[in-house]
């Protein structure tokens, strides 16, 4: 492991090039899916049919390609993105249109009736979405859109791919360099560093939903005894 030590500052640029693209993504998928999919629930048909296109587009196309498109594309069109500019555009088209489907569903499965009574209590709409909808969704929004951000948070390693100098690209030159060097391939051990440090990360995020969800006061599940109270045996007549 002392090639490690040796790359450090190298395996450290790496390591803050990949933390750098990962909240750059999770940024801009997040804002793009929270106005996009409140968008999503307002009754307007070619509205929602823009949003619906959108997210069936992407959706359908596998990431990969996705960021290959946006890398090689783009040129073809007059607009020159670097390798850091275009995985960005491409993990954040691909999540966002994720992310508007999971905003949309936790929207909407909050009751009509809570809709009802808040425009009975006069309240405007971005009131409603405020302070009654948004705070009764983020329980059915945050375990689905945390293992998103997981997924986009793993898939940054795809700048490797296109010359991004983030983590797992690090990874592959120090491994390239020790193998001419030594001629010994240090891969088992790069490749087993990187596993734990993306491991690490993506575990961060989940802890982080599980606290916002015990933050949020997910009543817990009450049992049959505490629902119904115990019946006493009425006294026999005559006892």
């Amino acid at each position: 492991m002392n090639f490690l030590l040796e790359n450090w500052s190298f395996v450290c640029k790496g390591l803050l090039m990949t933390l750098y693209l990962a909240l750059v993504v999770l940024l801009f998928t997040t804002l793009i899916s929270a106005v996009l999919g409140v968008l999503a629930t307002v009754k307007n048909r070619l509205l929602g049919w823009t949003i619906h296109g959108y997210v069936e587009l992407f959706r359908s196309i596998p990431l990969i390609v996705n960021v290959f498109f946006i890398f090689f594309g783009a040129p073809m069109f007059g607009v020159d993105l670097s390798p850091f500019a275009a995985v960005t555009v491409g993990l954040t088209l691909w999540g966002s249109a994720n992310g508007i489907e999971i905003v949309r569903g936790g929207l909407e499965s909050v009751s009509r009736h809570q809709w009802k009574s808040a425009w009975a209590l006069g309240l405007r709409p971005w009131q409603i979405y405020l302070h009654v909808v948004v705070p009764q969704s983020m329980q059915a929004i945050l375990p689905a859109y945390t293992g998103l951000l997981t997924i986009l948070v793993q898939a940054t390693s795809l700048g490797a791919l296109v010359g991004v100098g983030e983590f797992l690209k690090v990874g592959q030159i120090i491994i390239e360099r020790e193998t001419v060097m030594t001629g010994v391939s240090p891969a088992f051990a790069v490749y087993g560093v990187v596993l734990l440090v993306y491991f690490v990360i993506c575990s961060a995020l989940t802890w982080l939903s599980r606290y916002l969800e015990r933050r949020l006061g997910r009543p817990a599940a009450r049992t049959s005894t505490e629902e119904v109270p115990a019946c006493k045996h009425p006294k026999s007549v005559g006892a």
